[in-house]
């Protein structure tokens, strides 16, 4: 009979903080998405105005509102993605066999995420934004496995060191 081994505190505070930052990244998308035209329009402009003042000490010249808003979903998305893997690696050791949780997960949050714009007023929806959005997905996914498997690589030379000293 196979005993179950138990959970380390590390993993359930990791648990904790990582599924968090997801529902927050879920929940801060979709407040975003409930903007009526005009506020997300002067948020928008804000960002633009910080955005530019930043581009042009580095010499790069000024983004549209539509580029900067563009920006704004991939980087959502992009978060929503990098919460996704970490969230998913926390809960299994199989973290890149069940990678298609993750994708379905951002996939359907950002297609809701377009259906409420249908519901707002002055707000629009598009496909396109849907596949922005989930680019920004595989993008914060990609990161946060690159990320995962740096880390699993340092332990595992880590170990040898250890081994090659004695």
């Amino acid at each position: 009979m196979e005993t179950k081994r138990k959970t380390s505190p590390l993993v359930i505070l990791a648990r904790i903080i990582f599924t968090g930052c997801l529902i927050y990244s879920v929940w801060f998308i979709f407040q975003n998405s409930l903007q009526i035209a005009q506020a997300s329009s002067e948020r928008s402009q804000q960002v633009q105005e910080i955005l530019n003042a930043l581009a042009a000490k580095v010499g790069l010249g000024p983004f549209s509102l539509h580029t900067v808003r563009k920006m704004a979903h991939f980087a959502e998305f992009s978060v929503l993605g990098f919460w996704f893997m970490l969230c998913l690696r926390v809960y299994t050791r199989h973290f890149v066999r069940h990678v298609s949780w993750p994708l379905l997960c951002g996939l359907l949050v950002a297609v809701i995420d377009e259906t409420i714009q249908l519901y707002v007023p002055g707000r629009t929806s598009s496909t396109l934004d849907v596949l922005l959005d989930f680019s920004g997905v595989l993008c914060g996914l990609f990161v946060a496995l690159l990320i995962l498997l740096f880390i699993r690589m340092c332990g595992i030379l880590w170990r040898n060191r250890e081994r090659d000293e004695e």
